[in-house]
């Protein structure tokens, strides 16, 4: 008699959902929405003047357990500034193909260059289109900030950018 029970309890599951109004996602055109804290594509992130966050030190690709970020960083000039301290990440790659997602190379990143967006749409066709560079990582440039290679702003040293002393391209005083 049990075994009869349990049938009927597993039936009863199938005729409760068989009358249930289906739920259509309409995804290619209405994307759902995505929770605010989900770990989608990176970013690399500009300060507010336009200068890059990434001082090319290579620690988020020594977190990567999977081996799928690479960095090779340069030192900035006079000339040819590209972040405040003396250096910047002259190539900067995530390979999606081997990226898992967990986020340790977040949290090794001492100048918060990298982070994570809600962007979850990266499949392609073409394995080396899943290589993302830097041309497709860096923040785009909101208004008010300068294209670099640029010098720092007049009269601030590179410990005003770290401590968020800079602010839409002028200085805050702190």
């Amino acid at each position: 008699m049990p075994k009869f029970l349990d049938a009927v309890k597993g039936f009863g599951v199938t005729f409760g959902t068989m009358f249930k109004r289906p739920i259509t996602e309409e995804y290619p055109e209405k994307p759902g929405p995505v929770a605010p804290r989900y770990h989608g594509r990176h970013q690399l992130n500009r300060y507010a003047d336009g200068l890059e966050k990434c001082i090319g030190c290579e620690l988020c690709a020594w977190a990567c357990p999977a081996d799928a970020i690479y960095v090779e960083g340069a030192d900035n000039t006079e000339d040819q500034r590209f972040s405040p301290g003396e250096r910047y990440g002259q190539v900067y790659q995530i390979n999606y193909l081997r990226c898992i997602g967990c986020g340790l190379c977040i949290e090794a990143c001492p100048t918060r260059a990298l982070t994570m967006t809600n962007v979850y749409e990266m499949a392609d066709d073409n394995r080396s289109d899943l290589i993302y560079g830097k041309d497709k990582l860096l923040a785009p440039l909101q208004p008010g900030m300068q294209s670099p290679p640029h010098a720092m702003e007049p009269g601030t040293t590179d410990d005003d950018y770290y401590l968020g002393r800079i602010t839409g391209g002028k200085e805050v005083a702190g």
